[in-house]
């Protein structure tokens, strides 16, 4: 007998033996009922776990007869089967939240596969993308191993962030094997980041290079203007690929959708990657041509202060007249804020905002015990992120810029990674205190750990004095002082961290909305 308990209601339901038959076949034992009333007699003596009705029954229609149910036993799933095609009947069984709509006649593979899509979805589910998985495993592992150009990056990591979003939605025990060829991934990576990065910066003429930080308003903004598009231009701070797709489906509903990716520059870091972006210049130029905009590491001042200032001088180093607004949002308040201001942003060709939640979450993970059981996992974490933009103001601000008419571009400066593999390293007391990259003089480091950058000029990246060294993690590291080692590793093992090189933080999604 199957385990599971049907219950059927059809007015002629001594007609539809055949069917009944065939699902006793199949391992069903569906309880009959040919009556709405005695359907619901049932419904509240006992468990069900799926309910078929006809619409058209003498007494209480199937349409009563949902109702009934759906206040009884809303989580059980109800098929209904109608001859009706009026399209009120539809509107209204959908309205009660059915599982199902048949038309009559149906033969029984269509109830059989209806059964199946609404009990045993979850575990075939499960066992087909645990079956494709296996197979997919050996082409990933190839990909991984002949990557060759940033393109193919780009596509494995597409590939594997796919995976990650499609296992997490099943049981499938599959998640390790996934984390192992994300590490795999991301060490082959590392390597190919240090044998390429210093070329990419010093050779633009290189067609082989990846779109990078400072190259994303003349390559992506321009053009829109030039094409008299007004333009939104949204960053989410920390906002990696697998936190877009969590929440695409919502701005699809608005949005044609055009995605890609484009390469974060190092350091992964607001103060690099992001003044990189609204100045148009490597942080090196940054600090040469506008040394009052530029914060050195060791200032005690904010380092993304001065965005505002820095796109003016873009424009004007360009020599561009274009009337534009830049506005961030911290929280809720400021949220609210532009949005009752929203009519003033039409007045302009380009409207930039900032949205910093993303940020702040991954911070409140390493800081807050409570906000790192919530987001244990990084499932959960696009969990809580997803939630947040679905319940937050910067859902109704798409909205609002989905209706103005305006291309919207949606990115970040940099991703995040979790951490769980110490490395020490060693620095005089000027060392920046991030733990994906370090700058100063006298470091003390194993180099076959870090990609070490000596000469930071030859990356675009300022020198705070003359003996000045970057270095950078890989993979899943984060740099640990050997003083107080111990509690210092065990509080930052597990957080999300970025400024190094991972595929998580460097490769970042590069969005284009159009409304619909």
């Amino acid at each position: 007998m199957s385990e599971y308990s049907i219950l059927w209601a059809d007015d002629e339901i001594d007609l539809l033996k055949p069917h009944i038959l065939f699902l006793r076949s199949k391992g069903y034992e569906p309880v009959t009922v040919n009556n709405g009333r005695d359907a619901l007699e049932l419904v509240e003596n006992r468990h069900f776990d799926l309910v078929i009705l006809d619409e058209n029954m003498p007494g209480l229609t199937g349409l009563e007869t949902l109702q009934r149910i759906k206040e009884i036993a809303p989580q059980t799933p109800v098929i209904m089967i109608t001859k009706s095609e009026e399209e009120n009947i539809m509107d209204q069984a959908v309205g009660n939240n059915i599982a199902d709509y048949l038309i009559k006649p149906v033969n029984p593979m269509q109830i059989l596969m209806s059964i199946k899509k609404n009990l045993h979805s979850e575990k075939l589910v499960s066992e087909t993308t645990a079956q494709d998985y296996r197979q997919e495993f050996m082409n990933i592992s190839q990909m991984i191993n002949s990557a060759a150009c940033i393109d193919d990056w780009y596509h494995l990591y597409e590939k594997l962030v796919a995976w990650e979003l499609r296992l997490a939605q099943t049981d499938t025990n599959m998640d390790e094997m996934l984390r192992q060829q994300k590490a795999e991934a991301d060490t082959e990576f590392f390597k190919f980041v240090r044998r390429n990065y210093e070329d990419w910066i010093t050779d633009p003429s290189d067609d082989s290079r990846p779109v990078m930080s400072h190259e994303i308003f003349r390559n992506e903004v321009f053009p829109l203007l030039d094409a008299g598009e007004k333009v939104y231009f949204v960053l989410i701070d920390n906002f990696r690929l697998d936190l877009w797709l969590s929440v695409k489906h919502m701005l699809s509903e608005f949005f044609t959708v055009e995605e890609k990716l484009y390469t974060s520059i190092l350091p992964t870091a607001t103060q690099y990657a992001r003044n990189a972006i609204f100045s148009g210049l490597m942080p090196q130029e940054i600090a040469r041509m506008f040394p009052h905009l530029w914060v050195d590491e060791d200032e005690d001042e904010g380092k993304n202060l001065n965005e505002s200032e820095l796109i003016s001088s873009l424009f004007s180093r360009y020599r561009r007249q274009c009337k534009f607004s830049y506005n961030k949002i911290n929280d809720s308040t400021g949220g609210e804020r532009l949005l009752r201001e929203f009519s003033n942003l039409d007045k302009n060709q380009l409207n930039v905002v900032v949205v910093n939640f993303i940020d702040m979450l991954s911070h409140a993970r390493t800081e807050s015990r409570m906000i790192r059981e919530l987001a244990r996992t990084d499932a959960a974490y696009r969990s809580l992120a997803e939630s947040w933009f679905r319940h937050s103001t910067a859902l109704e601000l798409f909205r609002r810029m989905a209706r103005s008419g305006a291309k919207v571009i949606v990115t970040t400066d940099h991703g995040t990674v979790r951490v769980d593999n110490p490395v020490k390293v060693v620095g005089d007391k000027n060392t920046n205190t991030n733990l994906r990259y370090k700058v100063g003089k006298n470091l003390g480091y194993n180099a076959r750990q870090v990609y070490e950058v000596k000469r930071p000029q030859a990356l675009g990246l300022p020198a705070p004095n003359v003996s000045s060294a970057y270095i950078f993690a890989g993979n899943n590291d984060f740099f640990a002082y050997p003083n107080n080692y111990n509690y210092y590793v065990q509080y930052y093992t597990d957080t999300f961290q970025h400024g190094g090189i991972s595929l998580e933080e460097m490769l970042v999604p590069l969005v284009t909305l159009s409304p619909k």
